[in-house]
């Protein structure tokens, strides 16, 4: 009778032992199964999409792939759920390069297309996109000069203290190429009064470049020293 009772608990034991694996490699299976539907999801969302929320897929996918990874070790036969996250693992790895690529265009584009320094500098002076490396003034004419020596005076006394000793000598260049354009423009008629106002504005740039391009230079052998 003890035998009886001994051999059907050892049964009930080992038929709980069984069931315990059989749910783990269920579960298991389930977050393997899991993995891979994410994977393969991936694959519909659009590049743009994927490209803007590639922090938020990247995290849930080393989670994702964690758990898989995990489970496996509670699979008795894993061979087949291992292939399975293997070619997952590939799938993702080719995504993730299609992205990295797109982003480092993007960026490569995005700083070809940014103006330098001196480009910024010259289209406050003048206006988005009126004067390039050419310095070419043929826009400059009779009607619009006093309005263009004016933003330029006024951008130069407003942003003074902020330019090195290199912009203000590319200030000059510039500012002399502007009165160069201005003795062509006299000749096309250039009235009085605007001419007067021109004036008034040029006093105002000789002392003020003189002075701040020194400071600017005593700044920079300052800085140097320290």
């Amino acid at each position: 009778m003890k035998n009886t009772k001994l051999a059907l608990g050892l049964a009930v034991i080992a038929i709980g032992f069984t069931s315990c694996k059989d749910e783990k490699a269920e579960q298991a299976e389930k977050k393997v199964d899991s993995y891979v539907m994410y994977v393969d999801s991936l694959g519909n969302v659009a590049a743009a999409d994927a490209e803007g929320n590639w922090e938020g897929i990247e995290a849930s996918y080393q989670l994702r792939a964690g758990e898989a990874e995990a489970a496996i070790a509670n699979m008795k036969d894993n061979a087949d759920a291992q292939a399975r996250l293997d070619a997952s693992r590939a799938k993702y790895e080719a995504l993730k390069a299609k992205v990295e690529a797109q982003q480092m265009a993007a960026q490569a584009a995005a700083v070809a297309t940014a103006p330098n320094s001196k480009q910024q500098m010259r289209n406050a002076l003048f206006g988005e996109g009126k004067m390039g490396e050419d310095m070419n003034f043929s826009w400059v004419n009779a009607a619009n000069i006093h309005n263009v020596y004016q933003q330029f005076i006024h951008t130069v006394e407003d942003n003074k203290d902020v330019y090195s000793r290199e912009d203000w000598d590319e200030i000059k260049l510039m500012y002399e190429a502007l009165d160069s354009r201005k003795n062509t423009v006299e000749k096309e008629g250039l009235s009085a009064e605007d001419n007067r106002k021109i004036s008034g504005l040029k006093v105002k740039f000789g002392p003020m470049y003189t002075l701040n391009r020194m400071g600017a230079k005593s700044g920079e052998m300052k800085r140097a020293k320290e």
